[in-house]
């Protein structure tokens, strides 16, 4: 009987050692868990796929999110939360401990990225920045057609595939189109959405202000219900640059405004065969429901916008104001004088030119002063070869010098003096 109850008293010590043990470890773990971590830093850090419990403590010991990868696997499974991590990229902040890491990965919130398609860009353009962005995986197989792809800002998960963010700016577009095509206004000279599309995608190229995307839209519609020629600069550059594929880096020539394609707005009436850019939802709801006036023509105003006119004298005028702006920003006393010209010149070119605009900002002056400088440079290599032409004031003394001489004119005799019949 005494050594029944020696044996029962050293089993309740031994129990009890176990349970002071046990609860100090559970204690021990407890505290490691809850303790900051040793992220000095925020940091993101992808979770492959695929990967199990003891990958992700390593992979988060690794990265310096924890301090024992054993903690988190224990911690894990008996929490029951080593079924419920999910991969993806994930963003821990600094000091995140090894509890708050768990429940970060079982959130399933990963990092959101952000892919910006600017509007106008042409396809190939687009299916470049969407190869060059970040996390996405594989590589764009097929490039879409022009207009075919919505302009907007994507957000995206690590991992997500190429041609997936691809489709949903193809279905995005489709939703677009149809909006805007559902909301035209009646009586446009478009049958299609398609050709609310080819409209909208030449309104992008010429709208630098996107107050006066409706007031180009108009332009185009009048000018198509007239029968008159687009002749947009915009579907020149396009099919010159190989349909979107290539950069046009020269200023666009009369000899250009003449090239064969059926782009070229110049030379062919109506609406090009197809978009020339991927328009955006401005755009396509200016092309639905354009401003209505009975303009015609329009040319740069030299401030990045337009002025408008009905008449093809106006047109002129505006033209001419535009060419001598250009002129005088290619003089460097204009852009000193803040982009007015100088007192004398002004007082001498006021009779022959329409006023100025207003002083234009410096980076404005500047892109002028390029376009000039670039407009003189190829003045000069068309005139090395044009043969020299006499001067004007020249060939009007050569003329006087070899006028044939002209016989004097003979005095008018007198009128006859009608006889009288005797009386």
């Amino acid at each position: 009987m005494k050594a029944f109850l020696v044996i029962l008293a050293r089993a309740v010590v031994a129990a009890s050692l176990l349970l002071a043990a046990g609860a100090g470890g559970v204690y021990w773990l407890y505290r490691d868990m809850t303790a900051p971590g040793p992220l000095a830093a925020a940091r993101d850090t992808v979770i492959p796929r695929h990967t199990g419990l003891a990958g992700i403590a390593a992979l988060l010991a690794h990265e310096g999110v924890i301090r024992h990868s054993w903690t988190f696997e224990l911690g894990a499974a008996l929490s029951g939360r080593s079924r419920k991590l999910k991969a993806g990229e994930y963003a821990f902040p600094a000091g995140a401990s090894t509890l708050a890491a768990m429940k970060i990965l079982q959130s399933g919130k990963t990092v959101e990225h952000r892919l910006t398609i600017p509007e106008g860009l042409t396809s190939p353009e687009i299916a470049a920045l969407v190869d060059r962005a970040p996390a996405l995986a594989g590589a764009v197989a097929k490039t879409p057609a022009e207009g075919r792809l919505m302009p907007d800002t994507y957000l995206y998960s690590w991992g997500e595939s190429r041609d997936e963010m691809i489709e949903r700016m193809r279905r995005a577009m489709q939703k677009a189109l149809a909006e805007a095509w559902a909301m035209r206004r009646p009586g446009l000279p478009l049958a299609s959405p398609q050709q609310l599309m080819i409209l909208a995608s030449m309104v992008e190229s010429e709208a630098k202000q996107a107050s006066e995307r409706a007031h180009i839209a108009a332009v185009f519609v009048n000018r198509l219900r007239r029968g008159m020629p687009l002749q947009s600069d915009p579907t020149v550059i396009f099919a010159l640059s190989g349909d979107g594929t290539k950069k046009l880096d020269r200023p666009l020539t009369r000899t250009d405004l003449s090239t064969p394609s059926p782009y070229n707005t110049y030379v062919e009436k109506g609406l090009p065969p197809g978009p020339i850019d991927n328009p955006g939802r401005a755009s396509l709801m200016a092309a639905a429901r354009p401003a209505e006036n009975a303009d015609l023509y329009f040319v740069a105003d030299g401030t990045g916008g337009h002025v408008f006119s009905q008449t093809l004298a106006e047109h002129d005028r505006n033209v001419a104001q535009y060419r001598a702006l250009e002129a005088a920003a290619s003089d460097p006393a204009f852009i000193a004088n803040g982009g007015a010209p100088a007192p004398a010149e002004a007082a001498a070119a006021a009779p022959a030119l329409p006023p100025l605009p207003p002083a234009l900002p410096a980076f404005k002056l500047a892109e002028i002063h390029h376009r000039a400088v670039t407009a003189r440079h190829a003045t000069s290599l068309r005139a090395r070869h044009t043969p020299p032409r006499r001067p004007l004031h020249r060939a009007l003394v050569v003329a006087q010098r070899h006028k044939p001489e002209r016989s004097p004119k003979k005095p008018a005799s007198p009128p006859p003096i009608p006889e009288q019949k005797p009386q």
